[in-house]
């Protein structure tokens, strides 16, 4: 006999229906603002459909791919005061596309920024950043502020080389990092550069490169999402592999890192966090920190209960988190990257990655491809490792017009 069995001469009567009675009408939920109009605001766009919230963005461009799916855009200059303040009319909540922004200009606008600007403001500057992760307890590389050559070459020294050389702002996808081998190729670098502020660290021989995104809401609420791998191709992410081929101890290790840093900056919304595994040193350091949905939580989208894009949506709108858990066994995300200088839409090749088993196919809506430049992704969802990893093998000959 089953438990409802046991009760079910006990159950109360089913009352009759009464009338129907017409739903008190809602308000419209206020919008959502976010200063970037690329392929991450136009990945929210599903997400805030699903939650009812309206979407608005300032592009910097019309053919900016978010501005071809939300109701409503701004197109200008990202750090405009008068653009963003038009942007925020009536929103609950402004958010950022990207880390690249000019705090001294917003600052005076007073508007509800999430992450809040102070949350921002360590993590601008790589330097800065890294201060602060230091100062927080957070594991990173051994670093230094490179300000003269001649001055640092003992630190340099100290740090031993090879070095990686990184540009303290505006860096990412590998653009201004730089490994280098000794001062002769480190001073050719940095003048080519023009000798802007940089960061110098160790390099680290990891076993493998991880990311994880972490998600904090107004009330305080945190939630990690699965520790994944991520797999480079020229300092770019190619794929991203969930969950992360690690110890279960490693990624608690990941896991308590993410839930430190977040607390560290007050920090409300999605952050991506990179990392290197370096089992020889029995460590697992910091790389970089984004205040804002990452490319190696695309995966999400399918294959976690709730995506990145709703995570981050959920925290800036003061909802309840969702649950970041993996809905399925396996799932790979390849990044389609341009390899060539050309005007396609790659339709074929779309088409043909669709027809793979298991396989969700993303399209930015960009035009123009170039060596590097993200054009899509795709993941492919699975039961089996191995087999999943054969079918992302197949989407690589696939896009690059080999198979």
């Amino acid at each position: 006999m089953t438990l409802l069995d046991r009760f079910a001469n006990n159950r109360p009567p089913v009352p009759e229906p009464g009338p129907e009675l017409t739903p008190e009408p809602t308000a419209p939920a206020a919008p959502i603002g976010v200063i970037g109009g690329g392929q991450l605001a136009w990945m929210l766009n599903p997400a805030a459909q699903k939650l009812g919230l309206p979407l608005r963005v300032l592009a910097s461009h019309a053919q900016d791919p978010a501005v071809q799916v939300v109701s409503e855009s701004f197109i200008g200059d990202l750090s405009d005061p008068i653009l963003i303040a038009q942007l925020a009319q009536d929103a609950q909540a402004v958010t950022f596309e990207n880390e690249f922004v000019d705090l001294e200009q917003l600052r005076p606008l007073a508007l509800p920024f999430y992450p809040s600007l102070d949350s921002l403001a360590p993590l601008l500057d790589k330097y800065t950043q890294r201060q602060h992760l230091q100062q927080h307890g957070l594991p990173v590389p051994r670093f230094h502020n490179l300000t003269s050559l001649d001055a640092d070459l003992d630190k340099l020294n100290d740090l031993g080389w090879p070095l990686v050389l990184k540009a303290r702002r505006q860096g990412y996808d590998g653009r201004g990092t730089e490994i280098v081998q000794n001062p002769e190729q480190l001073a050719r670098v940095w003048q080519g550069w023009g000798q802007v502020p940089a960061l110098v660290e160790q390099f680290v021989p990891f076993a493998a490169e991880l990311a994880v995104m972490v998600s904090r809401s107004r009330s305080g609420e945190i939630a990690v999402h699965p520790v994944v791998e991520t797999q480079q191709e020229n300092q770019v992410c190619h794929r991203v592999i969930a969950p992360a081929r690690v110890p279960a101890e490693i990624q608690q290790a990941v896991e308590t890192i993410a839930r430190d840093f977040v607390l560290s900056i007050d920090g409300v919304g999605i952050f991506g966090i990179e990392l290197f595994w370096v089992p020889t040193w029995n460590a697992v350091l910091v790389n970089e920190v984004a205040p804002r949905p990452h490319n190696s939580g695309h995966f999400s989208i399918e294959a976690c209960v709730t995506s990145q894009f709703e995570q981050h949506l959920r925290a800036v709108a003061g909802l309840p988190l969702g649950d970041p858990a993996l809905q399925v066994p396996v799932a790979v995300m390849v990044n389609l990257l341009g390899y060539e200088s050309a005007q396609h839409d790659y339709v074929t090749e779309r088409q043909q990655l669709s027809q793979l088993p298991g396989a969700h196919v993303h399209w930015y809506g960009k035009s123009e491809a170039r060596p590097g430049r993200k054009l899509g992704h795709v993941t492919l969802l699975g039961d089996d490792l191995d087999q999943v990893l054969a079918l992302a093998d197949r989407a690589d000959l696939i896009w690059r017009r080999q198979a």
